[in-house]
């Protein structure tokens, strides 16, 4: 079957070290990014680079494997092409997850975090050209939040909820900018997702998403970071994501 014959319903961009997610879909085609017109593609090891579609508990579904980001030269609206693309192929839902350091001590390296809401310091937006004045009061879905935390407790998965900034990079923040982060009230830092979501709620899209806590912020332990650990900490969690994804949309149906 040809993807263009498909018609999902919900939208799925994996962070990195996410890309074995996709193992564990029921696959029904593939496309790179690069047979599609205006889509950027990513260099960063973890990001595959190609949109799969599949079915999860009987829906189909569209995963965006691999993204590209700010720290790589492009600009708001080009990193959040895939988002776009994924609208006109009919998706009501958009589920964001990344890697993410940790700021908050009661949210250990290994578990998720819910984002709850975000804070936007990249200095811009997708929407910049025009007075495109967007509500983001609830970006993130309180009646998804809710779908998935109910899920969590009956799976039994640790799921914080919490706070993201989302930073420039692509250094890691440094122990001084990760004390500002935490008087902020953000839980957790990354360098991707908020402009996605910012992009989704433009389009009607319902958002959800989920930080995968990769290690410990700058100065929170003393030890230095490396995406190698993000990367292998993403992959074992990948399995939990599967799980939370195959639940609440079982319980949509």
């Amino acid at each position: 079957m040809s993807w263009r014959e498909l018609k999902p319903e919900w939208g799925i961009v994996l962070g990195s070290g996410l890309g074995g997610f996709v193992d564990q879909l029921e696959v029904l085609a593939t496309v790179p990014y690069a047979e599609i017109d205006g889509l950027p593609q990513s260099k960063v090891p973890g990001h595959a680079g190609r949109f799969v579609f599949g079915r999860i508990a009987g829906t189909t579904v569209v995963v965006a494997a691999g993204r590209v980001h700010l720290y790589e030269g492009w600009t708001a609206k080009e990193i959040t092409a895939h988002v776009r693309w994924m609208d006109e192929r009919g998706i009501r839902r958009l589920v964001l997850t990344n890697a993410a350091g940790t700021l908050n001590r009661e949210f250990e390296p290994g578990t998720w975090m819910m984002l709850s809401d975000h804070l936007n310091l990249t200095h811009t937006t997708p929407l910049l050209g025009g007075a495109n004045f967007i509500d983001l009061t609830e970006v993130y879905s309180r009646d998804l939040r809710e779908r998935f935390a109910a899920v969590a407790l009956a799976e039994d998965i640790a799921l914080h909820e919490g706070v993201y900034a989302a930073l420039l990079g692509p250094q890691y923040e440094t122990p001084a900018e990760v004390r500002m982060l935490r008087t902020l009230g953000a839980d957790a830092v990354g360098m991707s997702t908020v402009l996605e979501a910012i992009q989704a709620r433009a389009l009607r899209l319902e958002v959800a998403a989920f930080s995968c806590l990769t290690n410990w912020a700058a100065g929170v332990t003393g030890a230095p970071l490396s995406h190698a650990e993000v990367m292998e900490t993403g992959k074992s969690a990948a399995s939990q994501l599967v799980r939370l994804l195959t639940c609440a949309i079982e319980r949509e149906r």
